[in-house]
């Protein structure tokens, strides 16, 4: 081969993309049973998943009472999100975990990058419009039918959506113009950007640092305004002169409590923890793209009567 040939191929390997597909390791120290065990735990959640959203967004719009109410507006929206959030995700993991190694292309690989973290993106801002409409409700009761209007409520909902699938652009653009020359294996079981950025054969400080700022910044602004507003419901709902009423302003916020401290407990130790490593960030992603996704509509039905005699009805009526 002649030098001028090396130089050719050393420039290629350089800025080519020289990589068409990669490799998700997943977990690969698992044994068969393991697998099959992991595969059925992962699929069984993912159809619970599905099948309670569904019945949230159910009786959302079949309840004449609960499709007028905006909080319930707002959470059948949620609960659409948390199906497209679990399906970003679990088929693909469980098409791999049953057949390990998992092959995934250039282009599926960042498209799935990108879904999954816009919708992730758009969680924390469904989570802080539904820490606005318990704030409006409880703080400014005579106000709130006019402020949180059923129209406002849709309007706000597109807004989480667009906000969203717009916020994850440049990272998307900047991390697919990195040259990946091999090799193209990603120590994770999704396409996320810390191993996409390791994959890179070209260091790229100026983009790493751009992804994590704006990861940092749509979760500890969305986190700061979800925690302000419900600080201010708490003074609101101390001042109560009656337990009643005070029991009853409480019901209604603690289910959304805590969905919003399993979501950002465990994203704020993955994407605003530069420090994490590998193995524990494939624990906590798999916890808040599955786990969280199945328990927001035990958590939301298990503890709202409106939500479980609406159930009731729709169900009866359907029979």
């Amino acid at each position: 081969m002649s030098v001028k040939q090396e130089r050719q191929i050393d420039l290629t390997n350089i800025t080519g993309h020289k990589v068409t597909e990669f490799v998700l390791l997943g977990f690969p120290s698992l044994s068969p049973a393991l697998r099959l065990l992991l595969c059925s735990i992962l699929s069984t959640g993912y159809v619970f998943t599905i099948l309670g959203n569904l019945c949230i967004i159910w009786a959302v719009l079949r309840d004449t009472h609960l499709s007028r109410l905006p909080m319930y507006i707002l959470l059948g929206n949620f609960s659409g999100l948390e199906m497209c959030y679990v399906t970003s995700t679990v088929p693909r993991m469980l098409i791999d975990v049953a057949s390990p190694p998992g092959v995934i292309s250039f282009r599926d690989c960042f498209l799935q990058f990108y879904f999954f973290f816009s919708m992730g993106a758009t969680e924390c801002f469904c989570l802080s419009s539904m820490a606005l409409d318990r704030y409006l409700a409880i703080c400014h009761p005579l106000r709130y039918p006019m402020l949180m209007s059923p129209q406002f409520c849709c309007t706000l909902s597109a807004c989480c959506w667009v906000s969203g699938f717009l916020w994850y652009l440049v990272p998307i653009v900047l991390i697919s113009q990195l040259p990946f020359c091999g090799p193209n294996i990603l120590d994770h079981f999704i396409c996320d950007p810390g191993p996409l950025l390791a994959a890179s054969c070209s260091p790229a400080p100026l983009t790493q640092i751009t992804c994590y700022a704006l990861s940092s910044l749509i979760t500890i602004a969305t986190f700061l305004f979800t925690v302000t507003s419900y600080g201010t419901v708490l003074q609101t709902v101390l001042k109560l002169p009656s337990a009643a009423g005070r029991h009853k302003a409480f019901s209604t916020c603690t289910s959304h409590l805590a969905v919003v401290s399993l979501f950002y407990g465990s994203v704020m130790v993955t994407y605003v923890n530069p420090g994490s490593s590998g193995g524990s960030n494939k624990v906590v992603t798999a916890f808040y793209s599955m786990v969280t996704p199945l328990l927001n509509p035990l958590i939301y039905s298990l503890r709202n009567k409106e939500m479980i005699a609406a159930l009731k009805r729709t169900l009866l009526r359907g029979c």
